[in-house]
């Protein structure tokens, strides 16, 4: 399966036009390899294997917990937007310099549903997610085999995201059964994340929604098409991300080989699924474009995976950047 859909993958993005190349979804398939992240897993379980050695200890001693003040608290949320906000201002300046027409009612439309359904479906995953957490649902994985969480993960998700594209749009009973099927599955594989700290949580959140934002706002006022030749670098990137992120389950690798696959994984994956946000968004408005000419049936579920997907890989590299911030501290 992993072959298959890399080569059925490359062949739409590589090719010479554009316009055909957007026409297929297939890239969202291969995409999702990257997101199985079995060094959050093992990273969760490492933690949870700390924590029940040294229970005795923390049920036997009273917990010493330093809280900011309401002074500090406010400060840091205050330095904490002000860093989202001087981001999209910065980014915007330097993606943004050619700006299009303003879009179409079809175009804006299209885009719209098409968000609406990618925040409905980061919704629904984040409250699965959590009840999962709190019916020991996370423990559960964290104690299976890693290879079997990750097939499982890969025939459940890449099963019902096949099942959401391929659907037609009138089927609508069907095409939204997948689709909840598919954020059920992407909130299994995400549930023990809940094991860091909270405040990791929510700042990684605030940041994803941050690039995510800033990212779609410049490919959605971008000049038409401007960010469509991405397809096949970014197609490339990605699979040095999903490899280097099994690369540690699979190969012999010493302390620095290590370090460097995560570094790929972690701050290549940052960079590669930003460009898939700005790749996505204008492949969304020429989907409207062709919607409206009934070359292609309108389906903005099916955009919504990619977008769903750009963003949860973005918020999994965040926590595990900031949890290793505040693992050096």
């Amino acid at each position: 399966m992993f072959r298959v859909g890399f080569v059925s993958s490359v062949r739409p993005l590589a090719s010479p036009s554009v316009a055909q190349a957007a026409r297929f979804p297939q890239t969202t398939a291969f995409r999702y390899f990257s997101n199985l992240r079995p060094n959050v897993i093992a990273t969760t379980q490492k933690r949870f294997s700390r924590f029940t050695s040294f229970r005795t200890f923390l049920t036997d001693s009273s917990p010493v917990v330093v809280r900011p003040t309401q002074a500090q608290a406010w400060k840091r949320y205050g330095v904490t937007a002000a860093t989202v906000a001087g981001t999209i201002i910065v980014v915007n300046a330097f993606f943004n310099r050619e700006t299009r027409e303003s879009l179409s009612p079809a175009e804006q439309s299209y885009l719209h549903e098409s968000f609406m359904y990618a925040g409905g479906g980061l919704g629904i995953t984040a409250l699965v997610a959590r009840s999962m957490f709190k019916n020991g649902f996370a423990f559960r994985v964290m104690s299976a085999n890693p290879w079997v969480v990750l097939g499982v993960s890969l025939v459940g998700s890449i099963g019902t995201m096949m099942g959401v594209m391929y659907t037609p749009p009138e089927n609508t009973i069907l095409k939204h059964a997948f689709w909840l099927g598919f954020n059920a599955c992407q909130a299994a594989t995400l549930s023990p994340l809940f094991f860091f700290s909270p405040a990791i949580l929510s700042r990684a959140a605030l940041y994803s929604a941050g690039v995510f934002g800033s990212l779609s706002y410049i490919g959605a006022t971008a000049a038409n098409d401007k960010y469509l030749y991405m397809g096949g670098p970014l197609l490339a990137g990605v699979t040095v991300v999903a490899l280097s992120s099994l690369a540690p389950m699979a190969l012999p690798l010493g302390m620095r080989g290590l370090a460097v696959t995560e570094a790929i994984s972690l701050y290549g994956g940052l960079a590669v699924f930003g460009g898939f946000i700005l790749f996505d968004t204008q492949k969304i408005l020429q989907h409207a474009r062709m919607a409206e000419r009934g070359t292609v049936p309108r389906d903005p579920m099916r955009e919504a995976i990619s977008l769903e997907l750009d963003m949860i890989n973005i918020f999994i590299r965040l926590v595990q950047i900031l949890a290793r911030q505040q693992n050096k501290k």
